[in-house]
């Protein structure tokens, strides 16, 4: 059904931290909202108030009709002990509830209770609606088009990374709601998945909103944008679309710049004004008293009117500065200032694999034969489970070789950035993970080094799993502003970093000296960075292109 969700005056914070107030939005068929914002502005919450997930801290949230359905696809998927690939894709595509819902109703109708005559065709409604008539047939389809070639009753805990990426565009694919909230859906995607996505969203006659980091991803899909803008306390929203948006916030920013600029030159120029004026009066008043015996009363009248005519003015001016038109002064973004620590050079050789032939599972890598040299720009690109990270592990060394070589050149220093950040996913406090890593730094200068990447007071003594995923993607990057390293090895860096941040990381690669190996499917880095060799990974075998 044509569904529109309307929210009003909607606010929202932690603590005594307002992270949004004042916000208006409504969500109509065909609408594709992007939502932006810094990480930690509020982004997932405010999808998750819409959802109806949270309660409304302030304002109101309304379906029209009230009946609609609202899908929300958060930006991990939650893999569910003992929950099978069949069960997940129900789960999130809403039909698991309405299956239990309409059990209940018919069950309830068959009792004869009262009010089942009313509540089993609603019931059976919804069900439908989210196609729980012909789900399994769809599913078995839809998984075989994305290449997931896994059991529908395989646990989703059994399957991969990639696999598991695949189950959850499967699960969005899959979905039939009225409106679309999709937290960070871009994630993990590679460029099939990624082209896939763009065609589903832009097909939607349902509203949509979305949270996505991916810059060509915004600018091919959404067509309105809402800025959650934490640093000045405002949600601004702009029509058009992603490339639109930046041209009008650039265009809003100089302008509020070069109000306050004016307001404050006026302002300072007024005041300086009735300071002269003031100075002057009180000279003249000296002037008067200090003449008081003259007898001469035409020169004493002409002080004294002097003295008044400028005690005028000055109160005419600070008249001028009341009606002043305050412009409150653009506050200072908070900026990542991200820099990459470089070790001393390794030897001319960094890594090889020699006729090298690695088995996970059923899959199989290989043979590879590769070499890195000092300073290569290696990007490694492909489908998602077509072997990258296994062939990362194996040039590093973590993974056992069933036949051929591997060698990490003496002098080696890596640093890395999985997709999982696994160094910040146990129970420790981030301030004791990250100091582990990097034993030489005392506990004040962690602080003041996670500060600089956004991770404050109320972040470092938190559990490292309990930050989000753009927080812990931080402390990642900070830790390779920590120690100096000669291999920087980044797999999927821009998963859950805010759009400042990829910009900073982009900045950062451009001035790193050292040897990089970078997997990527963000188009717009993949053009930003320089690279000197790409190698392309398909069903385990690696080709230079």
């Amino acid at each position: 059904m044509s569904a529109t969700l309307i929210a009003k005056d909607l606010a929202a914070g932690h603590g005594d931290r307002v992270l949004f107030s004042g916000l208006d939005l409504v969500v109509a068929p065909g609408d594709v909202i992007g939502l932006v914002g810094p990480n930690g502005a509020g982004k997932s919450t405010l999808l998750r108030t819409l959802a109806g997930l949270l309660p409304t801290e302030q304002g109101s949230v309304q379906l029209n009709p009230p009946e609609a359905t609202v899908g929300f696809l958060p930006q991990e998927p939650d893999r569910r002990p003992d929950e099978t690939v069949r069960g997940f894709l129900a789960r999130r595509t809403g039909v698991a509830a309405a299956q239990a819902t309409l059990d209940a109703a018919t069950e309830a109708l068959t009792a004869g209770e009262p009010g089942a005559d009313d509540a089993y065709p609603v019931a059976l409604e919804r069900w439908l609606a989210l196609g729980g008539a012909d789900l399994d047939e769809r599913a078995g389809q839809v998984a075989a088009d994305l290449g997931l070639a896994v059991e529908l009753d395989r646990p989703m805990t059994a399957l991969s990374g990639g696999q598991a990426a695949r189950a959850g565009m499967a699960s969005l694919l899959l979905s039939r709601y009225d409106i679309f909230l999709l937290d960070e859906p871009t994630n993990d995607l590679d460029l099939a998945g990624l082209h896939r996505l763009e065609e589903f969203v832009t097909g939607l006659r349902a509203g949509t909103v979305l949270v996505s980091h991916d810059r060509e991803f915004l600018t091919r899909t959404v067509t309105r944008v809402v800025e959650l803008d934490l640093p000045q306390q405002r949600v601004n929203q702009y029509g058009g679309g992603y490339a639109g948006y930046l041209e009008e916030r650039e265009v809003a920013r100089r302008q509020a710049r070069a109000d306050y600029d004016e307001y404050a030159e006026t302002r300072a120029g007024l005041e300086a004004r009735a300071r002269t004026q003031r100075a002057w009066m009180e000279k003249g008043v000296k002037n008067a008293r200090r003449k008081a015996t003259d007898n001469d009363k035409i020169g004493r009248k002409f002080r004294a009117e002097a003295t008044e005519k400028q005690a005028a003015k000055a109160r005419q001016t600070d008249k001028l500065i009341e009606r002043l038109t305050e412009v409150e002064e653009p506050r200072k973004e908070w900026e990542l200032r991200m820099e990459i620590a470089a070790a001393p050079r390794a030897g001319v050789v960094v890594a090889t694999l020699r006729d090298a032939v690695v088995r996970r599972g059923g899959f199989t890598l290989g043979p590879v034969h590769l070499q890195i040299d000092w300073a290569d720009r290696v990007a490694i690109t492909g489908a998602n489970g077509s072997g990258k990270s296994t062939l990362l592990a194996a040039l590093l060394g973590r993974l056992p070789l069933e036949r051929g070589q591997a060698h990490l050149g003496p002098g080696v220093v890596v640093g890395e950035i999985d997709q999982a950040r696994g160094l910040f996913l146990g129970g420790r406090p981030l301030l004791e993970a990250f100091g582990a890593a990097v034993p030489d730094l005392v506990p004040a200068d962690v602080r003041t080094l996670l500060a600089k990447y956004g991770l404050r007071a109320q972040h470092v003594l938190r559990p490292a799993a309990s930050l989000s995923p753009g927080e812990r993607t931080r402390a990642a990057l900070a830790l390779l502003q920590a120690r100096g390293v000669n291999l920087l090895v980044l797999d999927e860096p821009t998963n859950h970093l805010d759009l400042p941040a990829i910009e900073q990381l982009e900045s950062a690669l451009a001035s790193y000296p050292g040897t990089l190996l970078l997997v990527t499917h963000d188009r717009r880095m993949l053009d930003a960075v320089h690279t000197n060799r790409r190698l392309e990974v398909d069903a385990g075998q690696v080709t230079e292109r």
